[in-house]
């Protein structure tokens, strides 16, 4: 396939997300590494294309090397309690300067518009302000973090009116007391805090890696809050940065309090944004309140995704054919696997006699085929069998056999079927029968 058709083929992928991000709320929070880094120009114009897209984008930068750096050019360096500087009057002031200096650089490269750029007449407005206000952190297990501050509230009315008016809003780690003084914040907390504040559909969270499992290495693609707090606290995961476990605790707070998505990407990865917002499986890690996929009955509304599914593989005479009325009057048969709004796998079981039911249409997505899919999707059938007082079930296959019998059916002689399906039998198509008991 030509570069020229690939990119045809994602760019009409991507139109349902460009659809559905269109005047949503998203947090998104890059740490101090980032800025230092020679890939901000990459992120800079990633960030302007989600704007341009209309996108309501809040962003908050992280200052913690540039504060480093400030210190050991002076000769001192901060102490850390629980992966928080403590913040005396030398970390202060380098925290106002690095806040101060970082600001100004993202608000220039965000207003660039250079012809033959990729953000050539953009024209993003980027509006900063005292939106947080904070409190001292206090002292905690007798430590006393002087100038480290935490989140008191958020100005969400005065952020939202900004958003309104097609502004990107930055907001750098820093907060004001109601009596003036200045704290130094934990920048992955003030996107967080924002995130709840405004409601946000999505905090996204660039860490530097990817969250992985600890045994294989693999990427962790999603997980529900509760099994990423389960994670923390019984999963030890020494590979994990030290920014992305602090990702996965705002991931769980944020969840708890009402962000519906929480996205933690590796922000070495050139494009990591844009792919995880506008593909289907994304490239980081998803953590929600609910499950990113189920598999629940069907309704009518997914009957366009179920022949969507099957359709190739009746062509390919897998499958038997189905009508749009077929399926109407025999939608609460169905089950379905429903990712993110994409139908990618069903089956059905239709009651063909008293204490009976034939599995029919089962059917996974190729793309989804390597996770046990088919394997749940017959669990099911067997449970909503049992609910049903259904002591035998039938199965008709012309290709996978094997994987019938290897979950327990076995042959059975035509004649031994039901009078219903020997009735219906197709002996052009000569499919074989397979059964089991319940």
């Amino acid at each position: 396939m030509h570069n020229s058709d690939l990119f045809v083929n994602w760019f009409r992928d991507s139109s349902p997300y460009i659809h559905a991000h269109r005047n949503r709320t998203f947090v998104i929070y890059f740490g101090g590494e980032a800025v230092l880094d020679d890939s901000l120009h990459n992120l800079i114009h990633d960030f302007a294309l989600l704007n341009s897209l209309g996108i309501r984008l809040v962003l908050v930068h992280g200052i913690r090397p540039q504060i480093d750096q400030r210190l050991q050019a002076q000769n001192k360096q901060s102490q850390f309690h629980q992966q928080l500087r403590i913040t005396d009057e030398s970390a202060l002031q380098c925290a106002k300067e690095s806040a101060g200096l970082v600001r100004v650089e993202i608000e220039s490269l965000l207003s660039l518009g250079v012809a033959n750029s990729p953000m050539a007449g953009a024209k993003v407005r980027v509006i900063s302000g005292n939106f947080v206000t904070a409190q001292p952190l206090g002292v905690h297990d007798g430590i006393d973090f002087q100038y480290t501050g935490k989140v008191r509230r958020i100005d969400h009315t005065a952020i939202h009116q900004q958003l309104d008016l097609g502004h990107v809003v930055l907001i750098s780690p820093v907060g004001y007391s109601p009596s003036g003084e200045l704290f130094n914040l934990s920048a992955e907390q003030v996107a967080t805090e924002i995130a709840i504040a405004l409601q946000a559909e999505k905090l996204i969270l660039m860490t530097e890696q990817s969250c992985q499992t600890a045994e294989t290495g693999q990427l962790i693609a999603q997980m529900t809050s509760a099994e990423t707090q389960y994670l923390c606290e019984h999963e030890p995961q020494p590979q994990l940065a030290a920014s992305t476990k602090c990702a996965l605790q705002s991931a769980i707070y944020g969840c708890q309090a009402g962000v519906k998505r929480v996205h933690i990407l590796n922000r070495k990865v050139d494009g990591a944004l844009l792919i995880e917002l506008f593909s289907r499986d994304g490239i980081g890690t998803l953590i929600s309140s609910t499950e990113f996929e189920t598999i629940r009955p069907a309704l009518l509304s997914d009957i366009p995704g179920i022949l969507e599914l099957i359709t190739p593989l009746e062509q390919q005479g897998l499958l038997i054919a189905r009508s749009v009325e077929h399926l109407e009057i025999n939608i609460n048969d169905y089950i379905v696997i429903d990712r993110d709004g994409l139908i990618i796998g069903c089956t059905a079981l239709h009651k063909i006699a008293q204490q009976a039911g034939l599995i029919a249409c089962l059917a996974v997505h190729p793309d989804y085929r390597r996770a046990a899919r088919g394997n749940h999707l017959l669990e099911q059938l067997h449970s909503k069998a049992k609910q049903d007082s259904l002591k035998q079930l039938f199965a008709l296959s012309t290709q996978t056999m094997h994987w019938f019998k290897e979950h327990g059916f076995h042959d059975i002689a035509f004649q031994d079927l039901p009078q219903s399906l020997q009735k219906n039998y197709n002996h052009l198509r000569n499919a074989k029968a397979l059964k089991i008991n319940t």
